[in-house]
């Protein structure tokens, strides 16, 4: 750039070579005036523009306050030049700021350079408005950057920029980013060819997927396939590999990923990431002396181990993970250490056996006066995650100890942890309050205002406790010198419970007031005023030192301060009204309990932990909030309560958070024949069912039907056969692509609203890309646990152009699974006539349709009730029209359920009577609405009308 320009070099020379800063400034000084001269004289060209901008650019970058050139800067992003442009959007997203004035002049420009066909235009445009990008760019642009990502002719490296700018715009305005409208088709590209892209993307929807875990949830298995790929398959351009390790950074952004949603169901995906965790562990045996290949191979596997503890803290993979973090806290690199206990802290707070964890406490302990302040918060966190009854006094003393001469970066955040592991575990009244006496008298100023309320609020609330409490607290304040919370909780404790000991030696009321009264000539006003309400208390239950006591709220009436002066004045007339009036002791009653309140000191400590843009997927200590964070189940938030029942509360409780008042007014009970395609499922992240001419017919045959179409287009045709035996069943899944072209980013998907009644899952991953004019099997293995009214849904994606989703329901109902029974008349009526009627009978009359010649088409018929799954049985109804089937629903759970059918049709009328009865009253209901749906006029006239067409 400075070749190019000799007045900027020049002006570069001189500024360098001022030898004193007034020498600067006036040069700076001088060059200012002839820009500003040149500027308002116009009649400038591109090129001296692009000069003085830059000398404005250069000065500003000094640190020296310029007021010229952003009008000039806003019309060289107009130019067609590069150099011009570049300095153009160099001035503006250094001069100016996301509210600036001078903003709206430049958004149409911009517009117009991401339009460009020049990738470079594409890119200077992206900087700008990631770099200032406000909310008024950000409303006017994103969708243009949007359409710059997806755009399959835009180069790789302006989408890469693309996904970073929207995701620099998301952390900035949120509530600009339509996420779950775009979710699918940024989702689409994790399957770029281009693992560049892919990283890019990558770090988009994390940032997304946190705020919109259902929209992004295709993403999960997209995740672990590329794993699968990186790790396993060995997939990957050579350019990608960092010292031999696949491109570190996507496999770490990808296990984060996982992260924030609950375990997988699906045995294939399932399979495929426990052989990803255990290759990635297998790895990292294998030594090596390059520590940027260590780096890199450790930086995966503690994300590896974090998942698997996400996943399940029981499996192998976690054993053999607290076998290697071991190891590592024993590291000599500091990097390591720091990792292996924060892991470990992991670990300790999502376990239920912390065994593994105890044999290395003293290790842990050593930890803590590690030379790096960030090794010691480490080694805190996971003395705080790995406490439990057992070993509680051991862990809270060897902090108590530590306290006093920890960082006081450290002593707040420890002040807390005791606090609330020392009410947790308290086996004891006397070590909880010896404890956190102890606490108090150590920590000074580190000790919020939370600690000494609930030391109050538990007190308050255990009888037992009180006047033991009152001693202790009554020898700490006898000290030279006692930390104003002492003072607070001394006063509070000694006014309410002071006249528990009153008559013991040492803790005379005198003695209790000369005690508390001296150390408030250091206390600040607040407290000074706690003290105050003491004394009224004791003037009511020590009338014996009452001249003392009004004494101080006579000296208390003259101060300055209005609240102290306040409170003595009304204090002071109280004490001075006749000791049988009752207001006086109306007043000075007792404090009753507290009522059950949520802890502040887990609040507290949970606020100061927060969070960060990459949201943490655990919290340090907390087992009952981590359960509560798996979104499959109902959430349970941890909470404190004050019990009034003799025992010290714990520091967690239940407060049941129901989240299924989402689900009021879904008809989640509906059966099959009868549902709405598009109702109940955009609640659950599911696309719509797609609809069609022939859609629905072609789920209706192969209801029926082994095999058969179940979608086609003029893209993609799905088919499928299907086998059943007992409660097992196979369906093999077609998909051809009818196009010249490949279908990429191809994903399918099963989503089952009954996961305990009936289980679906591919047995393996499909590819990512179906090639032209051929087609690939998809095998579901499905297994019915008990009855089901809902079937799963089957939704096909993929890029052909635009991104495209396909959802169709699978012809997997209840009637699959039964198996037709030879029965003889006798035996048919025995059982019928056992059954009985209703609820156990489920009977309708529909219209029929006849066939050609006028007669009841008895064979299809026969075919539909056959197809369903019953043996028709000859020669039980005499009626040879009639048609009588049997048979029997197997179940892996309820077991077998006996079905029995007759189809009585009028020719005459044209009606149809079915009747089924079934030891079940459900399965009576659902196949009697499956087997007449096919039969019915309507369905047999248009099927009819269909064959002669």
């Amino acid at each position: 750039m400075a070749t190019n320009m000799r007045g900027l070099t020049q002006f570069i020379a001189d500024i360098r070579g001022a030898r004193v800063r007034e020498l600067e400034e006036k040069r700076i000084n001088k060059e200012m005036a002839n820009i500003r001269k040149r500027f308002k004289d116009g009649n400038l060209d591109g090129y001296q523009k692009k000069k003085y901008v830059a000398k404005v650019i250069f000065t500003y970058i000094l640190g020296y306050k310029v007021d010229v050139g952003h009008m000039e800067a806003v019309n060289l992003i107009s130019s067609s030049k590069y150099s011009e442009k570049q300095i153009g959007y160099l001035a503006v997203t250094l001069l100016m700021h996301e509210n600036s004035d001078f903003l709206r002049l430049v958004v149409n420009s911009i517009r117009k350079d991401l339009n460009d066909n020049n990738e470079i235009h594409n890119c200077l445009a992206l900087h700008a408005i990631a770099n200032v990008g406000g909310q008024e760019m950000a409303e006017a642009l994103a969708e243009d950057v949007h359409r710059l990502l997806i755009s399959p002719t835009s180069q790789n490296f302006v989408r890469k920029k693309a996904a970073l700018t929207l995701l620099r715009l998301y952390r900035k305005h949120p509530d600009v980013i339509p996420a779950k409208e775009w979710a699918l088709r940024i989702v689409s590209i994790m399957d770029d060819p281009d693992l560049g892209v892919v990283l890019s993307v990558t770090s988009l929807i994390m940032a997304l997927a946190q705020d919109h875990l259902d929209a992004f949830a295709v993403c999960y298995q997209k995740a672990v396939d590329r794993l699968n790929r990186l790790v396993v398959e060995h997939e990957y351009a050579a350019t990608y590999a960092y010292y031999k390790v696949p491109i570190p950074w996507l496999q770490v952004k990808l296990l984060r990923l996982l992260q924030y949603y609950p375990p997988p169901e699906d045995p294939t995906i399932q399979t495929m990431l426990q052989e990803v965790l255990q290759t990635v562990m297998n790895n990292c045996n294998e030594p090596s002396r390059n520590v940027q290949h260590n780096n890199a191979q450790h930086a995966i596997l503690f994300e590896a181990i974090s998942l698997a503890i996400h996943i399940d803290t029981s499996s192998p993979l976690v054993n053999t993970a607290a076998v290697l973090l071991a190891r590592f806290i024993s590291s000599k690199e500091t990097n390591v250490r720091y990792l292996g206990l924060d892991t470990m802290a992991h670990l300790a707070a999502r376990t239920d056996n912390l065994a593994a964890i105890k044999k290395h406490q003293g290790t842990i302990i050593l930890s803590l006066r590690d030379k790096d302040i960030s090794v010691r918060r480490r080694a805190l966190d996971l003395l705080y995650s790995m406490c439990d009854t057992d070993n509680s006094e051991l862990v809270v003393g060897e902090l108590l100890r530590y306290l006093k001469v920890a960082d006081y970066g450290l002593r707040e955040e420890m002040v807390l942890k005791i606090a609330i592991l020392t009410e947790k575990y308290a086996n004891t009244y006397k070590w909880y309050v010896d404890t956190i006496l102890e606490l108090l008298s150590a920590a000074g100023d580190h000790v919020g205002e939370e600690v000494w309320y609930r030391v109050v609020q538990i007190v308050t609330n255990t009888e037992d406790l009180q006047a033991y409490a009152a001693k202790v607290v009554m020898e700490y304040l006898k000290s030279p010198s006692s930390h104003e919370s002492l003072v607070k909780i001394g006063g509070y404790i000694l006014g309410e419970y002071g006249h528990l000991i009153a008559n013991e030696p040492g803790y005379s009321p005198i003695e209790q007031f000369q005690v508390l009264h001296s150390k408030s000539q250091f206390c600040m006003a607040p407290t000074r005023a706690l003290l105050l309400s003491t004394y009224i208390k004791w003037v009511n239950i020590f009338p014996e030192i009452k001249p003392q006591l009004v004494n101080v709220f006579d000296r208390y009436r003259h101060v300055l301060d209005v609240e102290l002066q306040q409170r003595a004045c009304e204090f002071y007339a109280l004490a001075l009204r006749p000791e049988e009036d009752e207001l006086l002791q109306n007043v000075c009653e007792e404090i009753p309990p507290f009522p059950p309140r949520e802890s502040a000191l887990l609040n507290r400590l949970h606020k100061k932990q927060g969070d960060t843009e990459d949201k943490r997927t655990w919290t340090i200590g907390d087992k009952e909030t981590n359960l509560a964070r798996q979104p499959s189940k109902l959430l349970r938030k941890p909470t404190t309560k004050v019990e009034t029942n003799g025992t010290i509360p714990s520091a967690t409780g239940d407060i049941s958070s129901d989240i299924t008042s989402s689900l009021i007014g879904l008809d989640l009970t509906s059966s099959p024949t009868a549902m709405d395609p598009s109702a109940a499922l955009a609640e659950k992240g599911i696309p719509r069912l797609t609809v069609g001419p022939n859609v629905d017919r072609w789920f209706d045959k192969l209801l029926y039907s082994a095999e058969g179409v179940l979608y086609e287009d003029v893209q993609i045709q799905v088919g499928l056969k299907s086998r059943y035996h007992g409660t097992l069943g196979q369906v093999a899944v077609y998909v051809g692509n009818k196009m010249s072209a490949p279908l990429t980013s191809f994903t399918t998907t099963l989503h089952n609203e009954e996961p305990e009644a009936l289980s679906v899952s591919f047995v393996k991953i499909a590819p990512s890309t179906l090639a032209p004019r051929t087609q690939i099997q998809q095998i579901i293995q499905v297994e019915c646990k008990k009855l089901f009214k809902t079937p799963p849904i089957l939704v096909v994606s993929f890029l052909a152009g635009s991104h495209q989703t396909i959802a169709v329901r699978i012809p997997i109902v209840i009637t699959k699974f039964l198996e037709g029974v030879k029965l003889g008349a006798t035996d048919f009526f025995e059982r019928w006539k056992l059954i009985g009627g209703p609820p156990r009978e489920a009977q309708s009359v529909f219209p029929i349709a006849l066939d050609a010649t006028g007669h009841i088409d008895v064979a299809r018929q026969r075919q539909v009730v056959s197809g369903y799954g019953f043996q028709v049985l000859e020669g039980v109804d005499p009626n040879p029209s009639n048609v009588v089937g049997a048979s029997i629903l197997h179940t892996a759970v309820d077991g077998k359920v006996g079905c029995l059918l007759r189809l009585e049709p009028n020719r005459e009328a044209k009606l149809s009577r079915i009747t089924i009865r079934s030891t079940s009253e459900d399965m009576a209901v659902e196949a009697q609405k499956l087997v007449q749906r096919p039969l019915t006029a309507e369905a047999s006239g248009l099927a009819e009308k269909r064959i002669t067409s």
